[in-house]
């Protein structure tokens, strides 16, 4: 059976993040100190260096920019369904 798919709070990326840009460690020391592996630190800190502001939105929430074109292809949608004949 595979494992268990671990899930982390914005906080904790966050605070995770901040231990390598603050706290002066390197990427594998924050993460042996967290319990965490190398790899999603690194993801982690990429994606807070691409747009901090936005990162880690956590599930079900999307950028600005994304929550714009599901707004747009919503809408694109139902004026294509409003047309269809009955």
């Amino acid at each position: 059976m595979g494992k268990k798919r671990r899930s982390y709070s914005r906080e904790f990326k966050l605070e995770a993040v901040s231990l390598i840009f603050e706290g002066g460690l390197s990427i594998s020391q924050a993460a042996r100190d967290l319990g965490i592996d190398k790899t999603v630190l690194g993801r982690w800190k990429k994606q807070f260096e691409d747009n901090s502001e936005h990162a880690f939105p956590g599930k079900g929430k999307l950028k600005p920019e994304n929550e714009e074109l599901a707004r747009l292809r919503r809408e694109l949608a139902i004026g294509i369904f409003s047309r269809v004949p009955k």
